[in-house]
């Protein structure tokens, strides 16, 4: 339950006692509120608060995980984040291998937008042409290691370290659903060990759904140009849908990258290139 302890400690660290209400009696030794303060806002013993941050083997309702939540002014994906945390020892889960469905794999190749499917480490199970074209051919096949490990991304996307960010918030949320999956702890210790900037991210203990937004590309073909993104959760557990629109001015580039694709696409990748099984 370290996780848990870690959570509550960095999201008790950026309030400050004037944004809960609280008088600021000047100077502290950390930032931040005191675990008796943080406890008098939830409404419990600061001995149970204490204990629970220190992941001690307790079980507190419904109702005191809410008052937590609201004391430390959660985010609903901060929410759903401490819950997991907190009921991850009630879930015996059964992981399968992650493979995408052929009539998802069917619909990929009919949208003439990039579309990819990422599983629950964020590996890229399945894409389309347009997507490969997109970020390179997807030389690599997780969108973590592609971020922090790919020479090219920082090129590639000119709002790096808000992507840097994103990326990591979303492995966060997947790792607080099933935090004794072997593989995702072996990739958080790969990029830790590899990435500073993963290491400093990964230990904020931020969390991000992913949903929809807009991401802006510096492609080394097409030029600069602007894509919206939806995510759309699939029937399979963990699996994500993810198209790209253009965005208002950048649809010639969009086209442009579709002529591109094409020429790439009967050159060097075929589609069982494109379809990929992650245990």
């Amino acid at each position: 339950m370290a996780e848990l302890g870690d959570f509550l400690r960095t999201r008790r660290a950026r309030l400050r006692p004037q944004d809960v209400g609280l008088p600021d009696h000047g100077r502290r030794r950390v930032p931040g509120l005191r675990r008796e303060e943080l406890a008098q806002l939830a409404g419990v013993s600061v001995d149970y608060y204490v204990r629970l941050e220190q992941g001690r083997d307790i079980h507190p309702s419904e109702q005191v995980l809410e008052a937590i939540a609201r004391a430390l002014a959660l985010s609903e994906d901060e929410r759903a984040h401490l819950n997991a945390l907190v009921h991850r020892r009630k879930r015996a889960r059964r992981r399968r291998p992650e493979r995408v469905r052929p009539s998802v794999q069917q619909l990929l190749e009919r949208l003439d937008v990039p579309a990819m499917v990422i599983g629950r480490r964020m590996d890229v199970l399945a894409f389309n042409a347009l997507a490969g074209a997109l970020t390179g051919g997807f030389q690599e096949r997780n969108m973590v290691r592609h971020v922090f490990l790919d020479e090219g991304a920082r090129e590639l996307y000119p709002e790096w370290d808000a992507i840097a960010a994103e990326t990591v918030g979303f492995l966060r949320l997947s790792a607080g659903e099933d935090p004794d999956d072997a593989a995702l702890i072996e990739l958080v210790g790969e990029l830790s060990v590899h990435s500073e900037d993963f290491r400093r991210l990964w230990a904020r203990h931020d969390v991000h759904s992913k949903s929809f937004g807009v991401k802006r590309f510096a492609h080394p073909q097409v030029g600069p140009f602007t894509l919206h993104y939806e995510c759309f959760a699939l029937p399979e557990p963990g699996q994500t849908l993810v198209t790209y629109m253009a965005a208002p001015g950048s649809e010639t580039a969009l086209a442009l990258l579709g002529t591109l694709c094409r020429e790439q696409d009967r050159r060097t990748l075929g589609d069982d290139d494109r379809v990929l099984e992650v245990r």
